[in-house]
């Protein structure tokens, strides 16, 4: 029996030597850290609530940063989902990123947003101490779960799988004339369009098959709570989280990643709470969660023979769409003297010719494409990035590493319309697609189907 013993030890001696050769290993980590803040602070993303400086009063469901560690190689990147309305401010986020280089020796950061409108107010909150001592908690306790998932990196398998939903519809009607009005809420559920249903799924395991994150991409304001409501809640994806979390014994933790939600609502979108809005916030969260259970189950997670993390970051100078002093003079009309005083930093400068938009491109594997947005993109460019991007497995992601409001398509500019032809879409028409398009460009790069020297120097 001895040389049995002998041709194991061979086997084990060439699987060496060829993991060795391979190199890379695919590890994954992953940790969450409570950001709820206090009560008092203003809340996030309806007009009527922050004009009438109404705070929160408390806490219905906590406010979660979930982390996702994934390493392969010498690359390192953090995925990190916030359940506030947006992401941080530039200094805060660029602050976060140089401390995660220095500190956890990450290559590349996605920070994005769910965009729940239960959340704090960041950003303008006058005086600026009310969120600031709640943000450098926030902070803090994200360094923390990085770290944590860091020092837990593990190999790890994955797998994706997709489904299909309805929570919500289209709030853009368009009219005969060719312009748009807007439909606030469907509670009847009226068939509209385009509306995205696809449920987008990653599953990663520890090499056991254990569950350890599983991520989950789909495109829907998270807007049950309307401004009635003066707590802070995650909304429809902290019900889903929960859902397919105990689905799994709580042994993962769910991710949500919002994406191209621009022109998306939820059925029972700013439900009065008196009209029983915490459980049409139930429905619509357990609706999308058992979905995602059922296909998580039926994900095969696999090893990859030759794991890859390729990530770039690219900051497009994109231009502003209205001429500067004709909408100073808008919003005074409109407005009156007060929205100069509620911005008076802002306006007393000079605007901008261009504002950086940036785009963030990860390529896991040469199989699963992640393309970040820093705002509210229509649904359309989603369903646009699915059908071209030239890998299987393809992710659109909105309210990543930076925030510019809205980013119709052209079509919908013209026709105007909340989101489309009003103040909060300042940034130039086409902008959507010029970030899409270089996303492309990025990922077609990586697959190294596009090159930096023309055919005849490269020889390709």
């Amino acid at each position: 029996m001895r040389w049995i013993g002998r041709i194991l030890c061979l086997l084990l001696i060439l699987l060496g030597a060829l993991t060795s050769v391979s190199g890379a290993v695919l590890r994954a980590g992953a940790a969450r850290a409570d950001i709820t803040p206090p009560a008092g602070l203003p809340m996030y993303g309806y007009f009527d609530r922050m004009e009438n400086n109404q705070t929160a009063t408390g806490t219905l469901d906590p406010l979660f940063a979930r982390v996702l560690v994934l390493e392969s190689d010498q690359t390192r990147i953090v995925i990190i989902t916030l359940d506030l309305g947006r992401t941080f401010d530039p200094p805060t986020m660029a602050e976060l990123k140089s401390t995660l280089q220095k500190q956890e020796g990450i290559s590349g950061l996605i920070l994005t947003a769910s965009h729940t409108h239960a959340g704090p107010n960041i950003v303008d909150v006058d005086p600026p101490e009310l969120s600031v001592k709640w943000e450098k908690t926030a902070i803090k306790s994200i360094g923390k779960a990085v770290d944590e998932a860091v020092h837990h990196l593990m190999p790890a398998r994955l797998g994706t799988g997709y489904g299909s939903v309805y929570i919500g519809y289209n709030r853009r009607v368009v009219n005969p004339d060719g312009t748009a009005k807007m439909l606030w809420s469907n509670p009847t559920k009226v068939p509209t369009s385009p509306v995205d249903p696809t449920v987008a799924v990653l599953r990663i395991d520890h090499t056991d098959g254990t569950p350890l994150a599983i991520l989950v991409n789909y495109a829907c304001h998270p807007v049950v709570f309307g401004p009635d409501n003066r707590e802070y809640s995650a909304d429809y994806p902290g019900v889903m989280a929960k859902v397919v979390e105990q689905a799994f014994d709580g042994k993962p933790i769910c991710f949500f990643m919002q994406g191209a939600d621009g022109d998306i609502n939820p059925y029972f979108a700013t439900t009065p709470l008196q009209e029983e809005a915490v459980k049409k916030r139930d429905w619509t969260g357990e609706q999308i969660g058992q979905e995602v259970v059922r296909v998580a189950r039926g994900i095969s997670t696999l090893a990859p023979p030759d794991p890859a993390l390729q990530f770039a970051e690219e900051v497009l100078p994109i231009g502003i769409r209205w001429n500067p002093e004709r909408f100073r003079q808008g919003l005074l009309k409109s407005f009156g003297p007060g929205i100069f005083d509620d911005h008076a930093d802002f306006f007393k400068h000079q605007a901008p010719d261009k504002l950086p938009l940036d785009v963030t491109t990860l390529l896991v594997d040469k199989q699963i494409a992640f393309i970040g947005t820093p705002g509210e993109p229509f649904v359309d460019f989603q369903i646009d990035w699915r059908a071209r991007c030239p890998v299987p497995d393809a992710f659109f992601l909105g309210y990543t590493n930076g925030y510019f409001d809205y980013f119709p398509t052209i079509q919908a500019a013209s026709q105007g319309g909340y989101g489309a032809g009003d103040s909060d879409t300042y940034m130039d028409v086409g902008a959507g697609q010029t970030m899409l398009d270089r996303g492309l460009v990025q990922i077609y790069t990586m697959l190294g189907k596009l090159h930096s020297l023309p055919e005849d120097l490269t020889g390709q």
